[in-house]
């Protein structure tokens, strides 16, 4: 999933970008936690995502003052990662997505659950996990395809299996 934040993504909205693979913001955009500024705390998993984003110290900088960041400060953190003009927003979500469609779809999802899944364990289980989702896509057709393609110089074509 990519996010395209044009504007204000504050709160609930940060919080739907943050649950998102990567995020593409505008130069206008602002994305922040304002929540305790109103007596509460983010509460959509906004304390938890952002903070395995960023790093607890920054994360904590953002709920605690409130403050939203702009685009450059977003991108400067490693909460955003694109910015781009807001006429070329959604063209450049547009173009991530379709170089994404390009690779194996079985060895996309694998990387995706081998990046989620891993944060969550210590790094000799996150390589154990890694080490059998790599012999997973090792196991597939898409595999031989690319590994093919790549020898005869040319693009593979990939069934996800």
């Amino acid at each position: 999933m990519i996010a395209a934040v044009n504007g204000y993504a504050l709160g609930g909205g940060c919080e739907l970008a943050l649950a998102c693979h990567l995020r593409v913001l505008s130069q206008n955009a602002k994305i922040g936690l304002p929540e305790v500024s109103l007596g509460v705390i983010p509460g959509y998993g906004g304390t938890q995502r952002l903070a395995r984003l960023i790093g607890s110290g920054r994360a904590l900088e953002v709920i605690l003052t409130a403050d939203p960041l702009t685009a450059e400060d977003a991108y400067r953190v490693g909460l955003a990662n694109r910015i781009c003009e807001a006429k070329e927003l959604m063209d450049v979500c547009r173009q991530i997505a379709a170089r994404i469609s390009l690779r194996s779809p079985s060895a996309v999802s694998l990387s995706l659950a081998s990046v989620l899944c891993g944060r969550d364990l210590s790094m000799d289980s996150a390589l154990t996990l890694e080490a059998s989702q790599f012999a997973l896509a090792a196991a597939t057709h898409d595999w031989q395809e690319g590994t093919q393609a790549f020898l005869q110089k040319r693009k593979p074509i990939f069934r996800g299996n």
